[in-house]
């Protein structure tokens, strides 16, 4: 098993405890945090067809989307909406529909210096490559024109 992927923060059953496993995760790395919260279904990214003033769900429950921010290199930004997925950025590069309860173990990854770049040159192409716990990984292409220079020392 690769060094760091033994932790497990378990099920994350809601966006608020996503939020406690990556304060925490923030802490242990010495990383400042900035979290903006989202209540309601007028407020949250993916509720555009809930109408004018509406803010509960349909089960009467209202929704809960978080945005955090990493300070530091690399730069990470994290989105994790209400439907137990997230949305996270690494140096401008968007990895979408990371399952929630993986959010943590992503970070972990990127932080340790375990998450890279493959590059292809013919068709010519990247990839950032971040392990995941399970022997599996997330895969995001990308164009060399967002390779920033933190990426760029990651290229295997």
């Amino acid at each position: 098993m690769i060094r760091g992927m033994d932790h497990s923060y378990g099920h994350l059953p809601t966006t608020e405890a996503a939020v406690t496993a990556l304060r925490a995760l923030a802490a242990a790395y010495g990383r400042e945090i900035e979290v903006t919260h989202d209540i309601g279904a007028d407020r949250t990214s993916r509720r555009t067809a809930a109408g004018v003033g509406v803010t509960t769900d349909p089960d009467g429950s209202l929704p809960h989307e978080a945005y955090l921010e990493f300070g530091g290199l690399p730069r990470v930004e994290v989105r994790l909406h209400p439907e137990d997925d997230a949305r996270i950025t690494v140096e401008g590069i968007p990895c979408d529909d990371i399952a929630r309860d993986d959010v943590p173990a992503f970070c972990r990854s990127v932080f340790d210096g375990l998450a890279h770049v493959r590059a292809r040159r013919f068709p010519p192409g990247y990839r950032l490559v971040v392990p995941l716990p399970g022997d599996r990984a997330h895969t995001e292409r990308f164009p060399f024109i967002l390779l920033s220079p933190w990426l760029s020392r990651h290229i295997r």
